[in-house]
């Protein structure tokens, strides 16, 4: 077992109003000021207010918690995601990323991303992102189309989403990513496809675009959309990649493509089972341990107030309480093959055979009964030199992971 490359998540918790497809961790906030003036750790703001000084320092905390599972490595990319993190200012995410920097270090080229809403007050800060350290920007658009995008409960319209494209480039953004929807409510394939059409002319590095899934603890999951059936699905998959192919955007996972050298870095890092930091509330991450032949996940308590809270004296007197570790709970060996397909798989090509036992720990023979079952059904490449299905299998990767789930 050897050390991966290491990644930075930072979640940001706050949005201004929760999608009803949204499951994840995000938290309403009333649209107005940012506040940077201090409340008390563990209260909530009042009105419109986000704690961002507040929240950041503890981010310092949390980062600081989690530097001995560093294990002399740097960062190859960062990824702030939530909720929306263009609420946060750029002076916020500049004193994020230069302690990021002092207490890792960053490798040359590393990509940092920031997701970004499409609407004018996120626009207004995309230069200070840039001038912060930010070098990728993801506009999460999910339709340019009206009447879709008021089925999706989002608060910005079609043209400030083509705006925001246009400032994030004069703002000196030269990798750009947008996300898509398709399977949306009543959706044609012409429909997905003049969405697609639109982000291209936009001239993007990178489209994410992804099937609209109901998923529990939403208010779609409550009471659900009429969506189009599966063989419409299939129809409008199989046209949105050709559309996007022919436009010389590469599909390098499920639901990813960029053009030539613009496959973000940290959705590489992810799939390929690196390990990846995560701080702010509710954020996971996932640690190698080679010492003791061993992989852990962590996750941070999801609430604000909580998060926040962590670190509070317990009656010392100094206030200087050790910053709690992340909960962690280690991966069984039983299930660390289907943890590493679950990921590899889903990139096209997969990833290099020596992989899976350099991350895992593990022989590559116990892949080995499983896959030539597979490989006689036609859904997997032999097994080296990569780890990949074949291009019937890459449509039915469920599937294929049935077959190495544990067994008692």
């Amino acid at each position: 077992m050897r050390l991966p490359p290491l990644s930075l998540y930072v979640h940001i918790p706050w949005c201004v109003r929760k999608c009803p497809y949204c499951d994840f961790n995000s938290h309403e906030v009333t649209p107005g000021t940012h506040v940077t003036t201090r409340h008390a750790i563990g209260s909530e703001p009042a009105g419109n207010h986000v704690p961002e000084a507040e929240y950041v320092d503890q981010l310092e905390r949390d980062l600081r918690s989690q530097l001995p599972w560093v294990q002399g490595r740097r960062l190859g990319s960062i990824f702030f995601g939530g909720g929306t993190p263009s609420l946060f200012s750029p002076v916020a995410i500049g004193r994020i990323l230069d302690l990021a920097e002092a207490l890792i270090g960053f490798q040359d080229g590393i990509e940092i991303t920031l997701e970004a809403n499409p609407g004018t007050f996120e626009q207004a800060k995309f230069a200070g992102y840039h001038s912060a350290g930010i070098n990728r920007l993801s506009i999460g658009v999910q339709s340019f189309d009206p009447l879709q995008l008021q089925n999706l409960g989002r608060i910005h319209t079609g043209p400030e989403a083509e705006v925001a494209a246009t400032q994030a480039r004069a703002a000196g953004f030269s990798n750009i990513n947008i996300d898509l929807m398709h399977g949306l409510p009543g959706q044609t394939e012409a429909d997905a496809l003049k969405d697609l059409q639109r982000a291209v002319e936009l001239g993007v590095e990178h489209i994410s675009w992804y099937q609209l899934t109901i998923e529990p603890n939403t208010a779609f999951y409550s009471a659900p959309p009429v969506t189009p059936g599966s063989a419409q699905i299939a129809a409008i998959q199989r046209a949105g990649r050709a559309y996007l192919g022919d436009a010389g955007y590469a599909r390098y996972e499920v639901s990813a493509y960029g053009r030539a050298g613009r496959a973000s870095r940290h959705n590489l890092n992810y799939w390929s089972f690196a390990d990846y930091i995560g701080v702010g509330a509710g954020a996971h991450g996932k640690f190698t341990l080679p010492d003791i032949g061993q992989i852990i996940r962590t996750q941070r308590t999801r609430t604000p107030r909580d998060y926040l809270s962590l670190g509070l004296s317990t009656g010392s007197g100094d206030g200087g309480e050790a910053f709690p570790l992340p909960k962690t709970s280690p991966v069984a060996m039983a299930e660390l093959p289907v943890e590493f397909l679950m990921n590899a798989l889903r990139l096209e090509g997969g990833v290099e055979v020596e992989t899976f036992s350099a991350y895992t720990g593990l022989p590559l023979a116990v892949l080995e009964r499983e896959w030539r079952s597979l490989r006689a059904m036609e859904l997997v490449e032999p097994l080296g030199p990569r780890i990949t299905t074949s291009q019937f299998g890459y449509d039915y990767i469920d599937e294929i992971l049935q077959r190495f789930l544990p067994r008692d």
